[in-house]
């Protein structure tokens, strides 16, 4: 089979540039490297592309080391011959591969497997297949020393025979397979005896529908509900049209004991071909759900990494709490710990007291530019206790999802980091280093437990950390990494790199000082030329004497760029300072046979502004003042919030309130709306009117519509009787 004019085939890509990205993928190239540095070779296929060839690729994989499995055994048992041999080597898909070899399986013993031992295969046969009477025939194979006592005994014997080869017909399977994908529902009901215990699946109770237009986050509940044994479910076409399709098959005219092959079909599927069937089905619907949930997981963890970036500030960082007090941080522009403390804001007026002269103090010894708060408990109490706070100067203040913090500060990477300081040091850092730097901080944590996704723990575990793991890669490399600031979980996620090269890096770094060029790598231990190759164009190091090492300029192009700046009468840099110069170069006179102008082009657009980040411009944001919980909101009121997880059902919104909302898919938009995900993203800002609040589930609905009908007629009901009271 040639892989690549199979996939190029499935995906409609150009063959050639298939078969490139199958090279460079098997020459150890990145995806991000092949997109950005490798662009003449795949037609400037982006990430998306190239990943969907390399899994695609990896199921082609998949299918032919099954297939040499499979003609092993047949080979060992010399059944690999005529037909079989043909069909086994054109087979296109596993499911298709798995019938064909079903009949010659080796089985566990069955019940047809018992009755041919019993001798009964001559009268299947005979009935079955030339159409003999059965009932005239039975009394022959009476054999009470197998265990054959009457006629009955021998014809199920022979129903047996018949119902396992009805089930392993290859024709059968394909057409039954078909009514399934096409037909089957998906069925429902609460076990008995469980529904107090089953509440929250109390909308699938008594829930049907068809099973191929199921929604993911739907099909993944329901499954859920069923492991937790709360729920049955039943996933099938109507048992008579499956039966109807099996009787037009094998239930032929001329067949003489209709009736026993009749109580054959449906044995077969009743027993056989229904679970078999119901099986391959759910494991498709679940592949597909979990495909889509990971997808959902994935684009809110790239919008959460790619968040504006606050900079190079000085952050006080404030992990709140009642009880034990709020844990403060200072840190450096360069997220260096400076100093660390505790405050007890909600106690009593002397503590009040002394936490606002600690915070005033700190702001102003350290030329504190930003205040973070996590936003977990007491979050808003100690937010306007900031705010009240009578500070030297005016920093930002911001409430910063600190999901997955806790997480970091009891790992072995915080406590390598911090030998010295407890949990709750540690975890006010990482709050603090997230308002300046959302990607470089939460990168430290597994992306599971970041909180941007749905059903983590339901879908395939393998697919869901690969998928995570390429998302954050392709984050970072977008980015960038400055070489001389990094962390080693940072670094580990730089195209070609990985944990142990992260940390040789680190390890150099501090044994000989910062890096001054990007040559420099090369002498780090284990450091080959292609993970060299693989790294260098992502990496920066800011102020180098190369202008070129900050950029993300590759450094394979270094000559080349030198040779473009000699015959223009120029210099790196003045090509950087001049748009007119880099507007008058000829790019086609620089074509050649590994570069051309997708890649020149890029060259070009990089010196515009050389090591640019690509994430927004921070926006600080803040709740609205006089609502702190579930009992201030008012329904039909309008508030600021933040996107915290979008989801195919909808948005899940933080007003400030310590619970989020729910805006359904149907009230994001004024107009119809199929894909949550283009209306809203994670961290995205966002007006919402209030319809609805239900404390007791700690439920509340939110609106994006611009006009909402039931949050506006709430207004202007509550205007009339103010107005009414007036009067």
């Amino acid at each position: 089979m040639n892989t690549a004019k199979t996939i190029a085939s499935d995906l409609g890509f150009n063959p050639d540039r298939v078969n490139s990205v199958l090279n460079l993928l098997k020459d150890g190239a990145t995806i991000p490297f092949i997109a950005r540095y490798r662009k003449e070779s795949t037609g400037s296929l982006d990430e998306v592309a190239i990943a969907e060839i390399r899994d695609h690729s990896l199921k082609i994989e998949e299918l032919d080391k099954r297939r040499e499995s499979i003609i092993k055994s047949l080979e060992e048992r010399d059944l690999y011959k005529d037909t079989l041999k043909e069909n086994i080597d054109n087979a296109a898909s596993l499911k298709s591969l798995e019938d064909l070899y079903l009949p010659f399986r080796v089985k566990r013993r069955t019940r047809a497997t018992v009755a041919r031992e019993q001798g009964l295969e001559p009268l299947a046969n005979q009935i079955f297949h030339e159409a003999k009477d059965g009932n005239a025939l039975a009394a022959n194979y009476i054999n009470a020393e197998v265990g054959i006592n009457s006629s009955e005994d021998v014809l199920a014997g022979a129903r047996d025979i018949i119902a396992e080869e009805i089930n392993e017909n290859l024709e059968a399977r394909t057409t039954l397979r078909h009514l399934f994908e096409s037909k089957a529902n998906l069925a429902s009901s609460v076990i008995k005896k469980k529904e107090k215990e089953a509440q929250k699946y109390r909308d699938y109770f008594d829930w049907n529908e068809k099973a191929g237009s199921v929604p993911s986050h739907r099909l993944l509940a329901i499954f859920r509900g069923e492991s937790e044994g709360l729920l049955k479910v039943i996933i099938r076409p109507t048992e008579d049209e499956a039966i109807k399709e099996l009787q037009c098959k094998f239930l032929r005219p001329e067949i003489f004991s209709r009736d026993q092959v009749n109580l054959a079909i449906l044995d077969s599927y009743k027993r056989l071909l229904a679970p078999s069937m119901e099986t391959e089905l759910r494991a498709s619907l679940k592949a597909a759900a979990d495909r889509e949930a990971i997808k959902v997981f994935r684009d809110n963890l790239k919008e959460l990494l790619m968040a504006a970036p606050l900079g190079e500030k000085a952050v006080l960082g404030i992990d709140p709490g009642f009880r034990t007090g709020c844990k403060v941080v200072c840190l450096d522009p360069q997220g260096k710990l400076l100093t660390d403390t505790v405050i007890y804001p909600t106690h009593s007026g002397d503590a009040i007291e002394k936490a606002r002269r600690m915070i005033a103090e700190l702001v102003d010894k350290y030329k504190i530019e930003a205040i973070a708060i996590g936003n977990g408990t007491a979050s808003r109490e100690t937010e306007t206790f900031v705010r009240n706070c009578k500070l030297p100067t005016s920093p930002i203040i911001v409430q910063v999802n600190e999901s997955g913090a806790s997480i970091y500060s009891a790992s072995e990477l915080a406590r390598e980091e911090f030998p010295n300081h407890d949990i709750t040091v540690r975890g006010a850092v990482s709050i603090a280093r997230r308002l300046a730097d959302p990607l470089a901080e939460l990168v430290k944590i597994d992306a599971k437990s970041i909180g941007v996704g749905q059903y983590q723990h339901d879908v395939d575990q393998t697919s869901l950390k690969n998928g995570l793991d390429h998302t954050v890669m392709s984050c970072v490399n977008a980015i960038g990494v400055e070489l001389n600031t990094a962390s080693a979980p940072l670094l580990s996620y730089v195209s070609g790199l990985g944990p142990q090269l992260a940390k040789n890096i680190v390890d150099y770094r501090d044994e000989n000082g910062a890096f001054t060029s990007k040559t420099q790598l090369k002498k780090i231990k284990r450091l080959g030329p292609k993970a060299f190759e693989q790294a260098a164009g992502f990496l920066r190091i800011r102020n180098a004497k190369n202008p070129l090492d900050t950029s993300a300029v590759h450094p394979e192009r270094y000559d080349l760029l030198k040779k473009i700046c000699k015959d223009n009468n120029t210099t790196v840099t003045g090509l950087m300072k001049d748009d007119e110069k880099r507007r008058n170069i000829d790019l086609n006179k620089y074509v050649c046979e590994d570069v051309g102008l997708p890649t020149l082009t890029d060259i070009m657009i990089e010196l515009t502004k050389p090591g640019r980040d690509p994430r927004n411009q921070f926006e600080p944001f803040s709740f609205a003042e006089n609502v702190k919980k579930m009992s201030d909101l008012e329904v039909g009121s309008q508030l600021p919030g933040v996107v915290t997880n979008v989801t195919n059902f909808g948005a899940f919104i933080d007003i400030g309130v310590h619970q989020d909302g729910l805006a359904h898919i149907s009230q994001l938009s004024d107009s119809f709306v199929k894909d949550p995900s283009t209306i809203v993203k994670v961290g995205q800002t966002v007006r919402v009117w209030v319809t609805g609040v239900d404390e007791d589930r700690k439920r509340i609905a939110l609106s994006l519509r611009s006009n909402c009908p039931n949050a506006q007629e709430k207004v202007n009901r509550r205007q009339t009787t103010q107005n009414s009271g007036k009067k």
